[in-house]
């Protein structure tokens, strides 16, 4: 995403929330690919996957630091999203 620097307050509140409503998209196909995930897991431990979870902190950790963001935030955030959606998924789960 191109960062262009605000002429104005207005400005950059606009360009945040526009930021906002891509944010809120992005985490409703993340949740709708999560969710076609359930279907695929034969067991409730299946759901965690713990090496998979720690496989994408890597990965989102590496990214934070290339765009010069707190990795720290942004591993927050991750074990964050991944609490929800695994008590969503474990209350749509049948085996």
């Amino acid at each position: 995403m191109e960062k262009i620097k605000a002429e104005s307050l207005q400005h950059a509140r606009h360009q945040i929330d526009a930021i906002d409503t891509a944010l809120v998209e992005l985490i409703a196909a993340r949740q709708f690919y999560v969710d076609q995930t359930t279907r695929f897991k034969k067991t409730e431990t299946d759901l965690q996957s713990p090496e998979r979870m720690e496989q994408i902190v890597e990965n989102v950790r590496a990214l934070a630091q290339k765009q010069g963001v707190d990795q720290e935030f942004i591993e927050h955030l991750y074990r964050e999203m991944f609490h929800y959606f695994i008590q969503r998924e474990l209350k749509e789960f049948r085996p």
